[in-house]
């Protein structure tokens, strides 16, 4: 920041100190060149002489790890990365709170490290680390501040926001400036603690599933969420890990039929001051704190320690039962926010070091909308995100990771970068590059969408599915053109680099907006629980609430959206490519028309396990659970390579083919007509690719036809050399979907197609 721009702030800021300081003394730091402070300086303060030695110690592993010292003396090695600080002191809490300050005096290649004798797994912890305070440059040391440490494996006590747990004074006057007041109060009292972990699990019993991406079915939940109000678990264990591993949620997952669940955010995370104000929660999570650490409140069995033994029971439980987990990562920004925002962590261990400044280092870099962006090209910085990973992968079970706003990751300086150091550390480690990796492909800077862009071994969040097939089936597309590409493997996007068609994970909701009933059911966003006058939360949600906006009394339009939803779950799951589900929507979950129910931990976050108790609610889970027994009995649905359109057989029989409704083949002009209605012809006859024994894969041909017009249609079955009939598999117009209809139509003949229904027909030959 330019010198001019300082000195001015400086006269002013000053006096506006002595008008508001009252009993508190205003300070200048020792280095602080034109800062300010405000209350008790705790920096100097020391308890009587440490009571335990400090040994050397190792700056690696990073973090606090319980091991055998010098002559097999049994005790904890602490190293932390902060790299421009002046001194950093490892602070330890009794149960009564009672702190004791140890100075780390070695330093290696900027880490601070030493080897306390005796202490213990279960000790609480913290540090404090002394530097400049000067925001101008970027520089905001405070130890007055307890700091938790990067790499804590746990986590002990709430993250509440009162003024002490910010580096500068919140509530000063004048806003514009109070990022520069430095609040000298102590926050111990009112942060948590991190906890020594011993790493003692024995996985040898474990056996991870491995699910080839191309057979996978993702299903998108959240710990709490899933387990707070199912009947089957007992109470003490809902909304916690344990309760999702318990016989009656893995019940649930494995009569559906997916084979992974990825989990909404579980590293430690905050919640934000505004929700708290409010009276509300951060719901979701994606606001972390601590990278190692399993969030401490989804414990049943206590929060020092105990939660990251739980976490693994969960895993070995859904491993046994054949499910894979994943979970939802957020590197991209933390829980300290922007300038304004607490000192919590990072911010306090070297904030140049860890986050992206803008010219004026005052202010952050924000490609996230949350305040902050990690400093991925910092090489201790992609350090801590990749050994996070792999320690959830090595020590914690995990089978992948979805990463919220990858693109965020993989920015070099400034611009998204496919050849960026994050991409390519993931591709090269020897852990990482073996586990499922998804991005969501996007973030909120300049050139931050990525779709397809992501190298190969990366899948992505496709939005394009996702929008093409809600203005599919709500009339809104022009044409078929796009819908053509997104049911049939998305290869516009993907077929270039090895990339195969599971590379697109395909989805037509999310935790981020509408439910798939709520999807028929609004047109228009309803937050205004979430406080902030109904502004947050998208307005493009691509709905159609079938005549009436929320919950009607009226049959026909109940009717039509029960029929609507099983329009977008065939649709979904009889695709190309990897289909993921969010909990609930197999039956028919609502959140009243919230779409950012992001601080809703209440029965409008919950799953509402009564809904199987409806008719029409029990039918939509049928139809989901035979859906997917369906795709995972034929290869045809879940192709390893992407569609050539050419023909693959003797007979001359193209691998995919389009028709019209009056049974012949689509031109050029028919892909850019308007029309309600679209056949895809599926070829089983010679599947590129061949089984785990060498053998060629074959399977049945399949015809799907997919209607979005108002009225009923004659569609003609196409003729040989297609077919000789069809046998009727899927009708989403019945509102019985407990068996499948088994009636067989001649080939040549119309079918007539009931408005707004997908039939899916079995090529008899």
């Amino acid at each position: 920041m330019s010198r001019r721009r300082r000195a001015v702030s400086s006269a002013a800021e000053q006096q506006a100190v002595q008008r508001v300081a009252g009993d508190a003394t205003p300070r200048v730091g020792p280095a602080a060149s034109g800062a300010r402070a405000l209350g008790p300086d705790v920096s100097a303060a020391r308890p009587g002489a440490p009571p335990l030695p400090v040994w050397p110690g190792a700056p690696t592993p990073l973090g606090a790890r319980f091991r055998a010292g010098p002559g097999g003396t049994a005790g904890v090695n602490f190293a932390l990365w902060a790299g421009g600080a002046e001194a950093v002191e490892l602070c330890l809490f009794a149960a009564d709170g009672a702190e004791t300050r140890l100075p780390l005096t070695e330093l290696t290649h900027q880490i601070w490290h030493g080897f306390v004798p005796g202490v213990r797994p279960g000790q609480r912890y913290g540090f404090r680390v002394h530097g400049r305070w000067d925001p101008w440059t970027g520089a905001r040391w405070n130890p007055a501040k307890l700091l938790l440490d990067p790499y804590a494996r746990a986590v002990d006590g709430d993250f509440r926001l009162p003024p002490e747990v910010y580096g500068h004074v919140r509530d000063w006057p004048e806003q514009h400036v109070a990022d520069t007041v430095r609040d000298t109060r102590d926050s111990a009292p009112y942060v948590p603690k991190g906890v020594v972990v011993h790493d003692d699990d024995d996985w040898s019993d474990d056996r991870r599933p491995k699910t080839p991406w191309a057979d996978s079915v993702i299903y998108e939940l959240h710990v709490r969420g899933f387990t707070m109000a199912h009947p089957g678990i007992p109470e003490h264990l809902r909304g916690t890990y344990a309760g999702l591993a318990h016989p009656a949620a893995v019940e649930h997952l494995t009569r559906l039929g997916v084979t992974a669940v990825e989990l909404l955010p579980v590293h430690q995370f905050a919640h934000e001051d505004h929700l708290l104000r409010r009276g509300l929660r951060n719901h979701w999570g994606y606001n972390s704190i601590g990278y190692f650490a399993p969030h401490a409140a989804y414990s049943a069995s206590g929060t020092t320690g105990e939660q990251v033994g739980e976490f693994k029971r969960m895993v070995k439980a859904l491993h046994a039962a054949g499910i894979e987990v994943i979970l939802d990562v957020v590197y991209n920004h933390t829980a300290e926010a922007g300038e304004l925002g607490p000192m919590l962590s990072l911010r306090g261990i070297d904030n140049r070091g860890y986050y992206r400044l803008q010219g004026d280092a005052r202010r952050y870099a924000d490609y996230t909308g949350c305040g902050n962006t990690l400093h991925v090209v910092q090489p201790h910085v992609l350090r801590l995100i990749t050994d996070s990973l792999r320690y959830w992968v090595t020590e914690m079970g995990v089978d992948g990771f979805r990463f919220d706003l990858a693109a965020a990751l993989a920015r070099s300086m400034h611009d998204v970068d496919m050849l960026s150091p994050f991409l390519a550390v993931i591709a090269q480690d020897p852990v990482l590059r073996r586990v499922k990796l998804i991005a969501e492909p996007w973030d909120v800077g300049s050139g931050g969408y990525q779709v397809g862009a992501f190298p190969p071994l990366w899948a992505e969040w496709n939005d394009r599915y996702r929008d093409a097939v809600r203005d599919f089936w709500r009339g809104a597309l022009p044409d078929v053109r796009d819908l053509g590409y997104r049911l049939s493997g998305s290869s516009d996007l993907y077929a270039w680099g090895g990339r195969r068609p599971y590379a697109s994970v395909n989805f037509v909701t999310a935790h981020d907006g509408f439910t798939l009933r709520d999807l028929v059911s609004y047109e228009q966003k309803h937050n205004e629980a979430n406080g902030e006058g109904n502004r947050d939360g998208t307005n493009d949600n691509r709905s159609w609430n079938c005549g009436a906006e929320g919950e009607t009394a009226d049959p026909a339009i109940n009717t039509l959206r029960l029929r609507q939803i099983r329009n977008h779950l065939t649709t979904l799951l009889l695709s190309t490519g990897v289909p993921m589900l969010v909990a609930g929507d197999e039956m028919g979950r609502t959140q009243g028309g919230n779409n950012n129910a992001y601080c809703q931990d209440n029965a409008t976050g919950w799953l509402d396990w009564s809904l199987p108790d409806d008719e029409g609610r029990r039918a939509l889970l049928d139809l989901t659970t035979r859906l997917l027994a369906l795709r995972h009995a034929h290869p045809v649905l879940r192709r390893r390579v992407h569609f050539s359109g050419r023909p693959q057989a003797v007979d001359g029989l193209r691998d995919l083919a389009w028709f019209t409704p009056d049974g012949t083949e689509m031109t050029e002009a028919d892909w850019w007509a308007p029309t309600a209605t679209l056949a895809m012809y599926l070829s089983g006859r010679d599947i590129p690719g061949r089984d785990a024994t060498g053998e060629p894969v074959t399977d049945d041909s399949f015809l799907a036809v997919l209607h979005a017009g108002a009225d009923p249609i004659a569609f003609h079955l196409p003729g040989a050399p297609w077919a000789r009939s069809y046998e009727l598999v899927v009708d989403t117009a019945a509102e019985d979907q407990s068996t499948a209809p088994a009636t067989v139509h001649e080939a040549g003949l119309p079918l007539t197609v009931p408005p707004r229904s997908m039939l899916l027909l079995r090529v008899r030959e």
